[in-house]
């Protein structure tokens, strides 16, 4: 079994965690891999260092160690490898890295012999033609008016049919995996990680009118701004590689193709994590 571990410097800043993992991997007869920028800092023997699109490559499964940003941030590269991903949570939700410290060791061992399962999470394909921006995004696509002084016009198409129109402070276009993040937020419903939908919700609409609309697998969604919004929108995926929108441009949306692979040990591990970190929040 060849692991590569994926470590956050600020998460795990004297990289402790990663020396036990990697510790942990190689008492089970397993081989971490890991960027060669890591090298001076992790002289224990067993972890073979390739450059970072290598290690991908030959990697049979990937570790992320920080939070959900950095299995977010690493989520692109195991995507497109289609490699399975567990996260090893130092953040302080961990809806994506479902792994905490205390059950490090059971996890990585039974990682290591392989006694999990997969849980393909779907995506949002999301294109910009104007712009020439297209993005795939694991939690949702944002859009936000540039200036926060006043709020902005949108209209949701589906399937080229208007389905709503909304003067808000942004949309949130969210995945299964996303509604548990800046959607729920927002006031959006938690969708089972398993479906294959698209959710999407208003951002402080005025009138208070944010019942989410939630849409099946092969619907094409676009999202416009009006021609008469007073400044530029901002569009970003995953918060990241923001864009300006004109008034009057828009992203067109679907559910992609591939997926993300996350490693599970429990069919039910979406909903524990809900009651257990999000509903217990005071």
């Amino acid at each position: 079994m060849r692991v590569l571990l994926y470590p956050n410097r600020i998460k795990d800043a004297d990289l402790s965690v990663t020396r036990r993992t990697a510790a942990l991997l190689r008492s089970c007869g397993a081989e971490a891999l890991a960027d060669p920028t890591f090298a001076a800092e992790l002289p224990e023997p067993g972890i073979t260092f390739l450059p970072l699109a290598e290690a991908f490559d030959r990697a049979q499964l990937v570790l992320t160690i920080g939070g959900d940003g950095t299995l977010l941030q690493a989520g692109a590269d195991c995507i497109a490898h289609q490699k399975p991903v567990l996260g090893v949570n130092l953040g302080r939700t961990g809806f994506l890295a479902t792994c905490e410290l205390p059950e490090l060791a059971e996890k990585v061992t039974r990682l290591a012999r392989g006694d999990f399962t997969l849980d393909p999470r779907s995506l949002l394909q999301a294109a910009c033609a104007e712009r020439g921006w297209g993005c795939t995004a694991i939690n949702d696509v944002v859009l936000y008016g540039k200036s926060r002084l006043h709020p902005m016009d949108y209209t949701v198409l589906c399937d080229g049919v208007p389905v709503g129109h909304y003067r808000c402070d942004g949309i949130i276009a969210a995945t299964p995996t996303g509604s548990t993040a800046y959607a729920f937020s927002a006031g959006g419903a938690v969708l089972d990680a398993w479906a294959r939908m698209i959710e999407i919700i208003p951002i402080c609409p005025q009138g208070g009118r944010r019942t989410p609309l939630v849409f099946a697998d092969g619907r094409h969604l676009r999202i416009a701004t009006e021609p008469e919004n007073r400044d530029n929108v901002i569009l970003c995926a995953d918060s990241q590689n923001p864009i300006e929108l004109l008034p009057g441009q828009g992203v067109d949306l679907e559910i992609a193709a591939s997926t993300l692979p996350l490693i599970s040990f429990d069919h039910a591990e979406q909903f524990r994590a809900v009651i257990n970190k999000l509903l217990s929040i005071n």
